[in-house]
C-alpha cells in the first residue's frame, strides 16, 4: 500500500477588507466603534458614515499639515464629539503617526465621555483627551490649554455651533471647521415678530409658512456665522461635505485665520439683523462685531 500524503496545515485566511477602508486606519479601532463588523465588514449605514467622516478628515489634515512645526504638536478640539468617530479616525491616521499633539473630545453625555476614555486607553491612544463639559463650559475650564490650533465641530445641534466659533475666537483658532445642526434658535426669533415682519417689509414672505421659517431660519444663521468669523478675522469657504444621498446636514463651514477683519462683514451682519427683525440676538451671538446697530 502507498504511503498518504501528508495534507499541509490549512492557513486561515485574512479576511480582505472593504476597499473604503484607508490604507492604515486600525481594524481594531474601526471594530471598536462598530463601523466594522466583527468579520470586517460594512453595513450600508457604517459606510454613510465612514465616507462621511473620512471626506471630513482630509479637509483637516490638509490644515494640520499647515500649522508651523512645534515641539508639543497640533492641539485639536472636537465640540459635541458624541462617540468621538471624528477625534478617533484622526488620532490613528494623523496624530498617531506624528509622534505628539493632542486630541480634545468635548462632550454633555457622561456614557459616552467614559466610553471613548476607555476605548483610548485600550488602544493606546496616550494623547486623547475626553471632557464632560457643554462647548460653552469648555471655553472657561482649565482642563484646556489657552490656545487651541483646530476646533471641529460635526453635527453640533442648534447654538452649539455658535458656541463651537466662540470658543474658537477665544482660544485663537488657526482653522475652525464646523458642520452645522439642527438652527433652531433664529427661526424661533422670526417667529416672534412675524406679524409685524409681515406689515414692514414683504421679505417676510420667505418666512410666513413654518416650514420655510425653518428653512430660511437654518441658511441664514449659517449666512450670519460667515460674516462674523469674516468680521474677527477669518477667511471662510462653504462648501458640501458629502453628496445629499448621505447626509442632509451638509454644510461644511470652513475658517482660516488671516488676522484681517472685515469692517464690511460685520456691517453686512448687523443689517441682515436689522433686515430680518432679529436685533434680539446681536448681544449673546456676535457680541465681537462693536458696531452701533443704526450705523
Amino acid at each position: 500500500m502507498l504511503p498518504m500524503k501528508k495534507r499541509a496545515p490549512t492557513v486561515a485566511a485574512t479576511p480582505e477588507l472593504p476597499p473604503e477602508v484607508r490604507p492604515g486606519q486600525s481594524v481594531e479601532l474601526l471594530k471598536q466603534l462598530h463601523i466594522l463588523t466583527r468579520d470586517g465588514k460594512l453595513n450600508q449605514d457604517s459606510r454613510r458614515k465612514l465616507k462621511q467622516v473620512y471626506h471630513l478628515f482630509q479637509f483637516i489634515e490638509k490644515l494640520l499639515l499647515e500649522l508651523p512645526a512645534s515641539d508639543t504638536g497640533p492641539t485639536l478640539a472636537d465640540h459635541g464629539a458624541g462617540k468621538s468617530y471624528l477625534g478617533f479616525i484622526i488620532y490613528d491616521l494623523f496624530f498617531k503617526a506624528l509622534g505628539r499633539g493632542t486630541i480634545y473630545g468635548i462632550e454633555t453625555r457622561s456614557e459616552l465621555v467614559a466610553s471613548s476614555q476607555a476605548l483610548a486607553q485600550k488602544l493606546g491612544f496616550a494623547r486623547m483627551q475626553f471632557l464632560n463639559l457643554s462647548v460653552a463650559e469648555s471655553a472657561q475650564s482649565d482642563a484646556l490649554p489657552a490656545q487651541i490650533d483646530v476646533v471641529t465641530g460635526l453635527h453640533a445641534c442648534d447654538t452649539a455651533t455658535d458656541d463651537a466659533i466662540a470658543f474658537g475666537l477665544q482660544k485663537k483658532a488657526k482653522f475652525m471647521v464646523l458642520v452645522p445642526c439642527c438652527q433652531a434658535e433664529l427661526a424661533r426669533a422670526l417667529n416672534q415678530n412675524k406679524a409685524l415682519n409681515l406689515q414692514r417689509t414683504p421679505l417676510a414672505e420667505l418666512w410666513r409658512h413654518p416650514l420655510h421659517t425653518r428653512e430660511v431660519g437654518s441658511q441664514l444663521t449659517n449666512v450670519l456665522r460667515c460674516l462674523y468669523l469674516e468680521s474677527q478675522g477669518y477667511a471662510v469657504t462653504v462648501t458640501e461635505l458629502v453628496g445629499w444621498e448621505h447626509s442632509m446636514k451638509n454644510e461644511l463651514i470652513l475658517a482660516k485665520y488671516t488676522g484681517q477683519k472685515k469692517r464690511a462683514a460685520g456691517e453686512r451682519l448687523l443689517a441682515l439683523l436689522k433686515e430680518f427683525g432679529v436685533e434680539g440676538l446681536m448681544a449673546e451671538r456676535y457680541p465681537l462685531v462693536a458696531l452701533p446697530l443704526d450705523a
